[in-house]
Formats: C-alpha cells, structure tokens, sequence
C-alpha cells in the first residue's frame, strides 16, 4: 500500500512512537509518504528524528505561491466538491476555539495535501492526533483525496471534543483508531452508535530488538527516573513534592527528570526550596540509548501525571526490566497491574505517590525482581509495533 502519514509538526522527541509505526509499516513492505503541516520546535537529539525529518515534506514551506495554485486547482477540477469541502471547513471552524480564518487555512493545507498524495500515489492517508492535522487529512478527503484514518491519543482531545469536531471526523473516516480501550470508550461518547464499530483499539507499539535481556535492577538506594515534557499534566512538581517526604525516611532516594519544557524554571524553583538539589537530576532531552541507560540505573519509573492516554515510557521502561510507578488514570491500568508490575496511585495525591515510593524502597529484591520480569513480559506481549502495525495495516486495507 501507498499511505500518506499527515501530522501537525514531525518529528518531535516526545513522539517516537509514530516514527516506530511508520518504519514498521515500511518493514512490512508499505511506502509510506510522510507530510507534516511545520517542522517540530524541539531540539532534535535521536538520529532516527534526523534521519525522518530528512525525509519528510513539510506544507507550509512550499510557500503561499503553490499553496494557493493548489486550491485554486481544487476549485477549477470540481467546484461543487471545493465547495462542499468549504462548507465543512467554516462549519468546523465555527466550533473551534481556532476560529474559521484558521480552518480556512488548514483547507489551503489540504489542497496542497491532495496534490502530494496524487503526485506519490497515495491510497489511504493516516493522521496522528485529532486535532489540525486530522482536520487536513479529512478536508483532504472532502476535496477528492483519499480516504482517511486518525490515531487519537489523549488527553488532549478529550478535553475538547466538541471543539475539534471529533464526532464529525470519525463519522467521515474510514476507521479512527483509539490506543487504549479506555481511550475507545472516550471516542464512543462523541461518536454516533451506528459507528462504533469503527473505532479500532491499536496499541502504541516498541521495538522489543531494543531491548535486549535487562540489567540487574540496582543494589543499593531508592532510584526513580521520570520521563517527559515538562508542563502541568504531567505532575512532576508532585514528584518532587513526594521525594521530599520520602527522604525523611529514605535518604538515599534520588530522582533523575529527563525531559524539558515551559515549567523548568517552576521545577528547579520548587528543588531549591525543598532542598532537594543533592536528590534530584536534570538531563534535558536525551536520545533513546540514554534514556535506556538511565531506566536501567533506575529500579522504578515515576509517573506521577494529572491526564494521559498511555505514555511510551511506561512501555519503554518496562521493556527494560524496570517497575512502575504511576497514577490511576486512563489507560495507565490497562497495562500497570498494581501489585505485580508496579504500583498504582491517585492522582494528584503526593502521599500516595510517596507511600508508593516507599512501599518499592522497602521491598524485597527478590520480590522486586519477580515484578520487574513480570513487567517486561507483559509490554512485550501487548505492545509490539510489528505486530500493532499490522493490526493498522489490515484496518487500512479492509
């Protein structure tokens, strides 16, 4: 197959999970033609996001000239259909907090889109996240293009459904694909009943060859690593709130954050008042072998989030042989089993969360070892991206 992947900025470093599906699709034998609306913002640090942002056309620097040759082209082939696409367009602005100028803008975009997919022979075109670029790959779609699937993560989308007109883009997809079962029973909700059927449970997938047999978990302290970027959902001024509590009884525990983000200076402000400088570190953005590296120096993730769908780090870390720590939303549940992969906890809840913490400090090894190959085992029997693209792949084709 000839596919088209449509997203808003790629590559990011926190989206390495739509690099691994689009390469397992290419692996199976699919060409797959990546189109992003803008190139990421984040400093890129993996190869693997070089190598693909290399590879990838970006809409918006083809520039204003040819973007509005290929509208002006959509209107000449079939201006009943231009219009009817235009409608759609001013009706789903009309309900966004983007506005219709906005979405006029994403049917410029979708022009231009159309003409790359009939340029590479595209048949089916995938979007990642319900948001703008789904809106392209469905004004796409409306203008003649091909027809079209969209991943919804979370939780992004669930806080706005109304707005992002999700009803409106799973009723023209083809399927729309949910990463959980939680987040399916999310998209049942603004979805009508007559289409239930097509929201599809397709797991974010890791590459098990990366994860060769774990290393030992560490001999000695409390070693927890959180991964991610740094901004309210994600509940790290909770973590560090945690620590501090558990260092009154634990003073070997030490937390590494790995990530950045617009909260850095809230979360170096908060270490310096709970005097936690000789417990924490800060890494920044690293590259997945050095995220690898400091799972295996670590006996637990820490996720400590407010609202997700399911973290790739939850799926790294286990595949690494390491337990998890995190709060009882989403779709977290449906793979952290409390007890015997790691423990589960309120969220927002900084006791809980430090109780956690302790409760894995205080540990058996041998106990903590039977939990961390029981961690292991179950991501790499539910999240295999070989075995989850071609779950995609037969969606797409069906």
């Amino acid at each position: 197959m000839n596919i088209a992947y449509i997203l808003n900025s790629y590559p990011q470093p926190s989206h390495s999970f739509i690099r691994r599906e689009i390469r397992a699709l290419e692996a199976q034998g699919h060409t797959v033609t990546r189109l992003a609306m803008r190139a990421g913002d984040a400093p890129l640090v993996d190869m693997q996001d070089l190598e693909e942002a290399a590879t990838t056309q970006y809409v918006l620097q083809a520039g204003a000239m040819t973007l509005l040759h290929a509208l002006f082209a959509s209107v000449l082939h079939d201006p009943m259909r231009f219009f009817s696409a235009l409608r759609l367009a001013i009706s789903c602005g009309r309900r966004s907090e983007a506005g219709v100028i906005k979405h006029l803008i994403y049917l410029v975009e979708a022009a231009h889109t159309l003409q790359v997919c009939a340029a590479a022979e595209v048949t089916h075109a995938h979007a990642h996240f319900g948001t703008n670029a789904t809106t392209v790959a469905m004004l796409s779609h409306a203008l003649g293009g091909p027809e079209y699937s969209f991943t919804v993560h979370g939780p992004e989308e669930y806080d706005a459904p109304r707005a992002l007109s999700l009803g409106e883009k799973i009723a023209r997809s083809k399927f729309t694909v949910a990463i959980t079962s939680y987040g399916r029973s999310q998209l049942s909700r603004w979805a009508e009943p007559a289409h239930w059927d097509n929201i599809k449970v397709v797991h974010c997938g890791i590459e098990p060859a990366h994860f060769p047999t774990p290393l030992p978990l560490p001999k000695d302290g409390a070693r927890f690593v959180s991964i991610g970027r740094f901004v309210e959902q994600k509940g790290q001024l909770l973590a560090l709130d945690a620590l501090a509590t558990l260092i009154k009884t634990h003073d070997d525990a030490h937390l590494t954050l790995i990530g950045d983000g617009e909260m850095r200076p809230q979360i170096e402000a908060r270490i310096a008042t709970l005097g936690l400088e000789n417990h924490i570190t800060l890494t920044g953005w690293l590259d997945e072998a050095q995220i690898l590296s400091e799972l295996q120096n670590a006996h637990a993730l820490l996720m400590p989030s407010f609202a997700e769908g399911l973290p790739m780090v939850i799926m790294e870390a286990m595949a690494a042989g390491r337990l998890v720590i995190a709060t009882y939303i989403a779709g977290i549940p449906e793979l952290v089993q409390q007890g015997k992969t790691g423990w589960l906890v309120p969220a927002g809840d900084a006791d809980a969360l430090a109780n956690a913490m302790a409760d894995m400090a205080e540990t058996k090894p041998e106990i903590l070892d039977q939990m961390a190959q029981a961690s292991r085992e179950r991501v790499l029997q539910r999240h295999d991206v070989a075995i989850e693209a071609a779950k995609l792949a037969s969606h797409i084709e069906g």
